[in-house]
């Protein structure tokens, strides 16, 4: 993958609305962009679980969770290594977590405001992890 490529992938994250019925969005849009808050993946499973739209939405959380997991471990690592820097450590590990903490929030945007929008948007970079689970 080359730099285009996943410029592109980021700014236009692979819509698959066209899997779903019209009636599967419509009717579980809600509980899908309750599903993008990543505590609450689960949420679709339980609440509309012959949906595939919710699934699809459950799917996305779950990786968002990981990778906010992942992004706080890393962050938390790269601080503990930065700190030991003198006067500007704190300042590049405060500026990376940051950075870290908007990348998490801004993969969150995206799926919240897709799913409101009735469009099912992967996450850029990884939202293709679930699809064997599909």
């Amino acid at each position: 993958m080359d730099f285009n490529d996943l410029q592109e992938q980021i700014l236009h994250p692979q819509d698959v609305s066209d899997m779903f019925t019209q009636e599967d969005i419509k009717g579980n849009k809600v509980i899908a962009a309750l599903a993008c808050f990543p505590i609450l993946f689960w949420l679709p499973l339980a609440a509309a679980p012959k949906s595939g739209f919710a699934k699809f939405y459950a799917n996305q959380g779950l990786i968002l969770l990981i990778c906010n997991v992942v992004l706080s471990v890393l962050s938390a690592i790269l601080g503990a290594i930065l700190g030991l820097i003198p006067f500007i450590g704190g300042v590049l590990a405060g500026i990376i977590g940051l950075v870290l903490s908007l990348i998490s929030f801004a993969g969150f945007l995206l799926l919240f405001v897709s799913a409101l929008s009735d469009k099912a948007r992967e996450l850029p970079i990884v939202g293709k992890m679930m699809h064997p689970f599909n």
